[in-house]
């Protein structure tokens, strides 16, 4: 028998810092998208992988997922994999967080979403968000978003980290 996880066993993290976790959410993210360049099933297990990497921390995430561009309107994104509620399906580049994100190529990191200029609320309980570019070849593919139920719910380290996770996935997909 050999040390093979099951797909699942990767949502279980062994680490204790909220670094070292995401570091973990980077290798199982890389592990499972080996084999596989869909963009669909890796987001779907990021989204996952993500989604749990933050519970295990207590940080109340409402939503982890992804918005992807459009291929019918042009800087328009379009609802892509993700955990938590129902969300809007779509959203113009320069609008809200998501918007921002994708016109900018910056990331975003929102201690308060009520302070944030033409904020969307897809959902009213979300206090704080944060939103990374995924960027192939100098263009936006797609925007890796996050929420948290309180306020400045994440840091300089979560964009450090998830710049290199967005790293990841604009390499192991075909976008």
């Amino acid at each position: 028998m050999g040390t093979e996880k099951n797909h699942a066993d990767y949502t279980c993290f062994e680490t204790t810092s909220k670094e070292s976790t995401l570091r973990e959410v980077i290798d199982s993210y890389d592990a499972l998208s080996s084999e596989l360049r869909n963009w669909v099933a890796n987001l779907a297990n990021a989204s996952s992988l993500l989604w749990h990497a933050y519970h295990q921390h207590g940080i109340p995430v409402n939503w982890a997922g992804f918005y992807v561009l459009d291929p019918k309107v042009r800087e328009q994104l379009i609802l892509g994999p993700f955990q938590g509620k129902v969300a809007c399906q779509t959203i113009k580049f320069g609008k809200g967080v998501c918007g921002t994100a994708a016109d900018s190529q910056k990331p975003q990191l929102v201690p308060d979403v009520e302070a944030f200029p033409s904020h969307i609320a897809c959902d009213g309980e979300t206090k704080s968000e944060i939103v990374i570019p995924i960027l192939v070849d100098g263009h936006t593919v797609g925007v890796l978003d996050i929420d948290c139920l309180k306020s400045e719910g994440f840091d300089m380290q979560d964009v450090t980290m998830l710049e290199e996770l967005a790293q990841h996935l604009s390499s192991s997909n075909d976008w």
